[in-house]
């Protein structure tokens, strides 16, 4: 407090906490005492601590890194727009943002809140134009017929192998109606390879949509990669001669994949086994080969993210790359001291990091880490430093507007997550006070160095798995602790053993003298699916998480982004938004009902509180809604007796199944027609995939119309205060025994990616 009464936000060195000019902020006059004079101290004194705090973000050049959140706002908008927006009205105001930053040119506080905007507004841009460029068709019923097209792609798998295909025709389809590409599996690949042209006769599908409202849409994430048709080769493809030679990228990407299948079936030939297929897979990208029960295990483990190549491989395959360029250049004294070996060791690990992603099939993830790789070594050609947020909120911009659907998936949010809690720690680390103590000896310094870097892998999955945590439960619904104990057993043998031999394997191919080293790298792997499965075989390795919803991942990913990119007092305000969200999340609001969105089966919770089953539902959708409601049923494949629980109480017979949910009330799934007058008479839900009757009675009817309409659905039932129990009479109106019904679409919802069968 100054003697005049005023207060003054000064910082803990005695200078202002303004800008940079040094000007102080945040003074006010004392306000009069009693009631009122207190409030108005309290809301003067917190205008005071945001202003300082806003002043301390200011000069320590905290803002940029909202410039991505803003960018990712604005793709949010445009996927939350009802139909297809027009790009008039983002140009528009994105123009008018520029005319408002050039009249506000002088005054900070203008020119930060059209930024801000105008970030918002190229992300809903980048969204616009990323639909316009992948944008193609789809199929949009079960089709039969003969496909003529090239080969993309080649992955072997351990039952069959898939192809993604080029299109040219498929029977009299019209060339408008023609999907770019479709993936189809056979029974074996054969002679087959990338590059060649096909034509065989098939089964097509439309990609499928998500099995709930808010599970992983399949549909969405094919139609962004070019996929408009799934399905199977139906008996043999033949090779034949194309009607024109392919371009030279075409020719360009067949090589590629063929050199990726021949290098993933020598990886594994070398190894052998299981090891041999995760091996093949760091290199390549190409999993087919790993079983479900590897999967299983590295899952139940948390080291899953091992098998995908992103962000971890990245970073260990560049620095490997850094590492023995430095080292070797070093080794000749003329170009030590005279050429700025850092720099070219950096220009070495880009082009590498470069050359990794594309032979590896440059996946999304891999593509966002080696841009994000890109950036950090960017950095030190600069003499910046590599690991700092506004690089990070580069890459992020950057990724976002090559591909800003992956905004919305698993991959993109929790690897920018780890990285941001990583590099938030790294900064408050580098920021307390560390006294260096007396020198030790050798042994001290050896001692020393093995347990910082204990600590540190501690460290980093500590906070990587806090980073991550709510997207993997909102997007997998499953939890793993012992992930700390599996990452850490198994991360210090993938840095230290299976990724340097990878890179050196890879860089002794070419004169055929690779097999030690592939050899090396088998037995790495070997210790580390020792780890999964060993880590996995604890009790509880895989404990259910109900879905929760937008809301509770959207307050916690607003206490992650306040905690790590603010670094005044702003941050501790986190607690609010991540302890609201994490309560939201612990506390959901399970569905009642779940139906199919093709209506072969549905799934109603019983007396007993567990779900049953009715209909003839996928293994496939019916484990999605077990996931979803928290239930472990099938985790691991499901028991007998656990699969004969979820008909338990289900009554069927050749017209369809019904069963007693809340309060004896019934449920009827109809298969034939003939079932519609009885059942429509006493159950208080009729679900089916035939077109109920106009006459059907019941109080609440999901029939093939509504699947149509809204994709799969689920809802919650009434309370008993607003439902009847037990049955109902013809002729008697009865409430609705649903409520909160949900969608995979909104009602009548066109997205480029959702099919409708022209056929009601």
């Amino acid at each position: 407090m100054a003697e005049s009464g005023r207060v003054s936000a000064i910082g803990p060195s005695g200078s202002a906490w303004g800008d940079r000019s040094g000007r102080a902020h945040a003074t006010y006059d004392e306000p009069p005492s009693g009631n009122a004079g207190l409030l108005g101290r309290v809301v003067a004194d917190v205008g005071a601590w945001l202003r300082a705090c806003l002043a301390e973000e200011v000069s320590q050049r905290r803002l940029f890194p909202w410039c991505a959140v803003a960018f990712g706002l604005g793709i949010i908008l445009f996927f939350a727009a009802q139909g297809r927006p027009h790009p008039v009205a983002p140009l528009t105001g994105i123009a008018f943002c520029a005319l408002l930053a050039w009249l506000g040119r002088n005054d900070h506080r203008i020119a930060r809140i059209t930024i801000a905007l105008a970030m918002i507004l190229a992300g809903f841009t980048a969204t616009w134009l990323r639909f316009e460029r992948v944008d193609a068709p789809i199929i949009t019923q079960t089709v039969i017929g003969q496909l003529d097209g090239s080969v993309i792609s080649v992955e072997e798998r351990t039952d069959d192998a898939r192809l993604v295909i080029r299109v040219a025709s498929i029977d009299d389809m019209a060339s408008e109606r023609l999907p770019a590409r479709v993936r189809v599996t056979t029974r074996e690949a054969g002679a087959l390879r990338a590059g060649d042209t096909i034509s065989a006769r098939v089964r097509l599908m439309p990609p499928p949509e998500a099995a709930w409202p808010g599970g992983y849409d399949f549909a969405r994430s094919a139609w962004f990669a070019g996929i408009g048709g799934v399905g199977s080769i139906l008996g043999t493809a033949r090779i034949v001669t194309p009607e024109q030679p392919p371009d030279l990228m075409q020719r360009l990407r067949a090589s590629i994949d063929n050199a990726r299948v021949s290098t993933t079936r020598r990886i594994a030939d070398v190894i052998g086994g299981q090891a041999g297929a995760v091996a093949a897979a760091l290199v390549t990208g190409k999993r087919g080969l790993i079983t479900e029960e590897t999967n299983a295990a590295l899952r139940g483990a948390g080291i899953y993210h091992i098998v995908s190549i992103s962000g971890l491989h990245m970073v260990l395959a560049a620095g490997t790359i850094f590492w023995l360029t430095r080292a070797g250049l070093a080794l000749v004294p003329a170009i030590a001291l005279g050429w700025p070996l850092k720099k070219i060791a950096a220009v070495a690990a880009i082009i590498g990091a470069a050359s990794y992603c594309i032979f590896s099939g440059a996946q999304v993830a891999t593509v966002r880490a080696v841009i994000m790789t890109g950036v950090m070594l960017g950095a030190v050609l600069f003499d910046r430093p590599a690991l700092s947020m506004r690089n990070l909120a580069i890459a992020a911009i950057l990724v976002l507007a090559w591909q800003p659907e992956t905004l919305l998936g698993p991959s993109f949010q929790m690897s920018f997550s780890a990285v941001v809690g990583l590099i938030a720690g790294a900064e408050w680390m580098r920021s307390r006070d560390h006294r260096p103590g007396p020198a030790p000896g050798a042994a001290g310094r050896f001692l020393r160095w093995v347990v910082a870097g204990m600590i540190g892998i501690l460290t980093t999955t500590i906070i990587a798995t806090i980073a991550t945590g709510p997207f993997a439960a909102y997007h997998f619904q499953i939890a793993n602790p012992y992930g700390l104990i599996g990452n850490a057993l198994a991360l210090p043998i993938v840095s230290i053993v299976v990724m340097p031999a990878g890179v050196i394997g890879m860089l002794l191919i070419g004169f055929g003298l690779d097999h030690p080293a592939w050899e090396v790298k088998g037995f790495g792997i070997a210790r580390v699916l020792d780890v999964a499965h060993f880590v996995s075989g604890f009790a509880g390795a895989n404990l259910p998480v109900a879905a929760f919803g937008n809301a509770a991942l959207a307050l916690m990913v607003i206490g992650l982004l306040t905690a790590t990119l603010f670094v005044s007092p702003l941050r501790r305000l986190a607690l609010i938004p991540a302890g609201i969200g994490f309560a939201l999340a612990m506390t959901p609001d399970r569905p009642d009902l779940y139906v199919d969105r093709n209506g072969a089966g549905a799934a109603i919770r019983g007396a007993d509180g567990g779900l049953v089953v009715l209909g003839r539902p996928s293994s496939f959708v019916t484990a999605q809604w077990l996931k979803a409601d928290g239930d472990a049923r099938l985790m691991a494949g499901g028991s007998p007796e656990e699969i004969a629980s979820l008909h338990e109480g289900v009554q069927c017979d050749a017209f369809g199944c019904t069963a007693a949910f809340a309060r004896g009330r019934a449920i009827s799934f109809v298969t034939d027609a003939r079932a519609f007058h009885e059942d429509c008479a006493r159950a208080a839900i009729v679900v089916t995939p035939l077109i109920a009757p106009q006459h059907c009675r019941a109080p609440r009817v999901i029939d093939r119309e509504t699947l149509r309409a809204y994709g799969a659905v689920s809802a919650h039932l009434a309370d008993a205060a607003t439902s009847t129990d037990g049955n109902h009479d013809a002729g008697t109106t009865s409430p609705d025994p649903l409520r909160g019904i949900r969608g995979v679409r909104r009602m009548n919802e066109t997205r480029p990616w959702l099919a409708r069968d022209p056929d009601p």
